[in-house]
């Protein structure tokens, strides 16, 4: 367990610095260019190490059961997770309507998750997760009050976006499959 909560300490510590230490950042940038990006880096990989093997080695407790009819709630919640963490980089018109879909795309990817694992495990590493995505928002609203909205977009953008989403939810579901973890409804 404390692989898990080291990961997700260190995850939202590298993310935060620059908006909790601005002026710390900007020096780091200045003294090192591109480079300071590698800074960041290394803590970032270790702390999915460190919650890859905080979760998978872990025999938590179950803290709440939902019901069976979540588990399509969640898959439909993923699909929108990822068509969300696309919306920022998309020619779409849906990149004009929100001011962090990548962000939103997480927050989305923490609930669906929360809605079937309720073991104690699943809650530090989601709940951790997610609350770091909040306080992201909140500390990126506070810092950049001024929003300039996308001017661009189009159908064709928009159906891009979904057929990339839908193509990389394909395969997520492939990956957790592969990996052991079954994340599709299961007939009765």
């Amino acid at each position: 367990m404390m692989y898990l909560v080291l990961g997700v300490l260190l995850w939202s510590i590298a993310h935060l610095f620059k908006r909790l230490f601005p002026a710390a950042r900007a020096k780091l940038d200045d003294l090192l260019g591109k480079w300071s990006k590698l800074i960041f880096m290394v803590p970032l990989v270790a702390s999915v190490v460190l919650m890859v093997m905080g979760y998978r080695g872990n025999e938590a407790p179950v803290v709440y059961t939902t019901p069976a009819w979540t588990v399509h709630l969640n898959n439909t919640l993923m699909l929108l997770a990822v068509i969300f963490f696309g919306v920022g980089q998309s020619k779409s018109n849906a990149r004009r309507w929100f001011r962090h879909p990548q962000l939103y795309g997480f927050l989305t990817w923490v609930v669906a998750h929360l809605l079937v694992n309720g073991d104690l495990a699943s809650i530090i590493l989601f709940g951790g997760l997610g609350l770091w995505a909040i306080a992201e928002i909140i500390l990126i609203n506070r810092q950049d009050k001024a929003v300039t909205r996308y001017s661009g977009g189009s159908l064709k953008g928009d159906l891009r976006l979904l057929g990339i989403g839908i193509a990389l939810y394909l395969v997520i579901i492939g990956l957790h499959i592969w990996a052991g973890v079954w994340p599709l409804p299961v007939s009765a």
